[in-house]
């Protein structure tokens, strides 16, 4: 039982005190558009209901079939004049709305009409230039929602959410409670309360004009659903400047080419859209038009004839196709029943539905009349359930509706000039003919005003992101903004934004933790529309594993990852860059990191990794490259066998590396023997939940910031399931909220790290994480723990040593045995290098000894040598080969 008939910002409130704050409206505006709504936040809570409407007998879903069906009660006559729906109408309506708001649909719908999954975001649009664009709410948005459709009214205030508006709804004093508990039930998805705030509904008569003044003096876009009248009522009330968004009514027909007329499957399923909805809706067909100017073959049929023959009267075919359709309708009218009438109804409800009635009869009789003139032709049911009217006259007439539809002549050289002075009032046409006729008839009816073409069948139909009587709502409830910034210090800023706060982050993720197994499993039951791209991991840490993502996925992740670029110091005005990622496999990395490029329209060279280290340095000497992509080992490699070359023109400037990490003495070298300017991370990412995070100008080592347009980071004590205190090594734990189909909720990657604390001196707010190796670069050997970072660290620091280090373990019957191979070119004497490890090592040092069951060597290899997986090139920087792991 609803007590009160508002809804204001989380609660149900009284006539009275809705009136007081419509009063404080202007003031309540400020303060809450004054706090920034992340289009995450909309999205999470409109999944989080979405997915309870799904809940057969969950609360939400029966609460909401309560209000729909009458058996929740209501507040009174005033505001409960629709009779209740039945138990199949109410279920098929909440399984509209829970489509519409499933994330899948709402993030095809931003990326139709405002570009992408954060359009609230100030990104760059070109990278080439610092100019910085959004989409920006309009500010109060109010929607003057109709009475004949109940999922109208709180799907345009999901639309104005999504624009980050705050939004009053006003709906008919003679619809359903739905709307409203429906959007309380959205404010109460979301447990930041920024949802709620900004929703205000309303349920009261257009007659109250005082409430109708205080509700839209202060706006700045009025949406309103209705006919001409309402439309200049409301016009009327709007402050000069405010955006006036018109959803007025529309009129919808159907246009038959003459192979179309006798196609019983193509007239059924034009009589099934005939009986939807009892033609309530503005897609509804009222009129069907014929195509009476061709023949059969196409060509001008002027000639007379018997009926229904090529050459027959014009009149004559009218009334055969009336009688033919009717006997269709009549059979597909009886597997819709009709609305229960008057049964359930309140007294105005009543009056209503007589006053439709009348004009039903009205418009029988004056047709019936007509007939004497031979201007109609009337058939109807024998119950009165339909009605086909055949008029020779093409003029565009409306239907009383209710099952009741107009048959007209309209030759198709005569469509424009017949429908065009009536444009402002077309919405859908439904076309049968043959697919030559479907591309010319389509053309021709946009001309003349129509905004949508559908085959019949489908009118009521719609799929997600589609247009609106010819426009993206959400575009007309947003603002289009700049921001032109000058500058050196500006280039290396992808999004103002992360200048100013960091993004607020969703509601903390919940669950059990989720391991490559669990994510490989995911994929057997993954859905084909999500199954689009499909890459391998290299290997290095294990058996390669799939991925899988949809294209829309894909190119969000490039984006993100294209901004964390910029911010890498990656100039694509000026930068020649080459990709010598490895390709192939099904590996992602070449791939990418082209997309990347692609994205910010860079200039590159896609060579990718390859054993013929002349040939590439030949083309990147003729190409003038200054910039390369790469894995550190193979750029390594590139730059010891090909120095002199790559000197010779100018040389390479900068290195973008991925995969693995340069030690600090290979980045000494990289500097002073090669002068690279500028060394950083291209990304830090994995082949199953994408890129994770970037460098800036000012990181250092493996310092990252996390993407967190894409990700939510935690980080989880090493043996427990806990976060870590501030600033503490961890488990790093992502969820992803990027990806259709695939869930990747609490996801451990295998990596380590910390957080960084502060702002960083780059200026943004994003946060930090500095990487610390993988589980698998800490190993068990001789009752202790070793970590691979800690060989490379001694190897570089006391021995001057500036090549890779691998690692393998083996073991016999009576011990276990270390090897660490170095790099020939660079190691210093085995011996020398096996005395600094055991004493720079104090766990090696003890493990090591004489009487212990561990033994270590060094040895020496050349770089052909050491071990890589075949698919990414990566070094295995630990190799086991122990029978049993201890």
């Amino acid at each position: 039982m609803i007590s009160e008939p508002h809804f204001w910002q989380g609660s149900f409130i009284g006539d009275a005190e809705a009136a007081e704050r419509l009063a404080e409206l202007p003031a309540l505006v400020a303060r809450v558009l004054a706090e920034p709504l992340s289009t995450e936040t909309v999205l999470t809570a409109c999944d989080t209901l979405s997915r309870a409407l799904r809940t057969p007998d969950g609360a939400v879903r029966t609460r909401l079939m309560g209000h729909l069906t009458g058996a929740a009660g209501t507040s009174g006559t005033e505001h409960g004049d629709v009779a209740p729906a039945g138990h199949e109408e109410a279920a098929a309506t909440l399984a509209e709305i829970a489509d519409a708001l499933a994330r899948p649909a709402l993030e095809r719908k931003l990326r139709r009409e405002l570009g992408g999954p954060r359009p609230e975001r100030l990104t760059r649009p070109d990278a080439r230039e610092t100019t910085y664009e959004a989409w920006a709410p309009v500010g109060l948005l109010v929607h003057i929602a109709p009475g004949n459709a109940a999922a109208v009214a709180p799907l345009s205030v999901v639309e104005g959410l999504l624009a980050g508006n705050v939004n009053v709804l006003k709906t008919s004093s003679a619809d359903t409670p739905l709307p409203l508990q429906l959007l309380a039930e959205l404010a109460a998805a979301d447990p930041t309360g920024a949802v709620g705030r900004r929703i205000v509904a309303l349920r009261f008569p257009s007659s109250r004009q005082d409430l109708m003044r205080l509700m839209c003096a202060p706006a700045d876009a009025v949406a309103v659903w209705g006919g001409e009248d309402a439309v200049e009522g409301v016009a009327a009330l709007v402050p000069p400047g405010c955006r006036l968004v018109e959803w007025g009514h529309k009129i919808s027909f159907a246009y038959l080419a003459r192979d179309a007329w006798t196609d019983r499957t193509a007239l059924a399923a034009l009589a099934a859209d005939v009986c939807r909805f009892e033609q309530q809706a503005c897609s509804s067909p009222q009129v069907v038009y014929l195509d009476t100017g061709t023949d059969e073959t196409g060509a001008d049929d002027t000639t007379t004839g018997d009926a229904g023959t090529p050459g027959a009267s014009p009149s004559a075919e009218l009334f055969a196709f009336a009688e033919e359709f009717a006997a269709v309708l009549d059979e597909v009218s009886a597997k819709f029943p009709v609305p229960a009438g008057a049964a359930g109804g309140t007294e105005r409800a009543d009056l209503a539905r007589a006053a439709e009635q009348a004009e039903i009869t009205t418009t029988e009789l004056v047709a019936r009349a007509e007939q004497h003139l031979g201007l109609t032709k009337v058939v109807t049911a024998g119950d009165g359930s339909w009605r086909v009217f055949a008029d020779t006259r093409p003029a565009l007439a409306a239907s009383p509706l209710h099952r009741t539809v107009w048959i007209k002549p309209l030759p198709r050289r005569e469509i424009t000039a017949t429908l065009r002075p009536m444009r402002r009032y077309l919405q859908t046409a439904s076309v049968g003919g043959s697919r030559t006729d479907i591309a010319a008839l389509a053309r021709t009816l946009i001309t003349a005003g129509v905004q949508r073409v559908t085959p019949l069948g489908a009118m009521l139909d719609s799929y997600h992101g589609e247009p609106h009587d010819g426009v993206y709502a959400l575009q007309r409830y947003s603002r289009r903004v700049s921001v032109q910034a000058t500058g050196a210090e500006f280039a290396a800023t992808p999004c103002l934004d992360d200048l100013v706060s960091a993004a607020a982050p969703p509601a903390a993720p919940t669950g059990p933790l989720m391991d490559k197994a669990a994510a490989q499993d995911q994929l057997r039951s993954l859905a084909p529309e999500h199954a689009q791209l499909y890459f391998r991991s290299g290997g290095t840490t294990g058996a390669p594993a799939l991925s899988v993502f949809t294209c829309d996925d894909y190119d969000t992740q490039m984006r993100a990852s294209a901004h964390g670029l910029l911010a890498a110091g990656f100039d694509p005005a000026h930068d020649r860059a080459a990709n010598l990622f490895f390709c192939g496999g099904m590996y992602g990395s070449f791939i990418s990191f082209f997309s990347i490029l692609e994205r910010l329209d860079a200039t590159q060279i896609p060579m990718a990794a390859g054993p013929d280290h002349e040939a590439i340095a030949e083309a990147l000497v003729t190409y003038r490259v200054d910039t390369l992509f790469g894995m550190p080992s193979y750029l390594w490699q590139l730059f010891h066998t090909q120095g002199e070359r790559l000197r010779s023109y100018g040389g390479i400037r900068k290195v973008f590396y991925g995969g693995e990490h340069f030690t600090s003495e290979q980045r000494r070298i990289l500097t002073e023997t090669f002068g690279v300017e500028l060394i950083r991370s291209a990304a830090y990412g994995s082949t199953d939940l994408g890129p994770l995070g970037y460098q800036c100008t000012h990181a250092h080592g493996t310092v990252h910031h996390v993407l967190t347009d894409l990700h939510t980071l935690e980080i989880l004590d090493p043996q427990h399931d806990r976060p870590v205190p501030a600033g503490q090594p961890g488990r790093l734990v992502f969820t992803t909220r990027t990806r259709a189909g695939q869930r990747l909720e609490r996801y451990e990657i295998g990596d380590l790290g910390r957080a960084v604390d502060g702002v960083c001196p780059c200026g943004s707010h994003t946060p930090r994480i500095e990487l610390l190796g993988r589980y698998g670069d800490v190993f068990r050997m001789g009752t202790y723990h070793f970590n691979y970072r800690r060989f490379t660290q001694v190897a570089e620091e006391h021995l001057g040593y500036r090549g890779e280090v691998q690692l393998v373990l083996t073991s016999a019957a009576d011990r276990e045995h270390l090897t660490v191979r170095l790099d020939s070119r660079y190691a210093p004497d085995p011996d020398e290098a096996r005395t600094a490890l055991l004493d720079r090592i104090p766990e090696l040092g003890a493990a090591a000894g004489t009487e212990t069951l561990l033994t270590c060597t060094v040895e020496t290899a050349p770089i052909d040598a050491f071990e890589r997986t075949p698919t990414s090139g990566k070094l295995r920087t630990v190799i086991d080969r122990r029978t049993t792991t201890n």
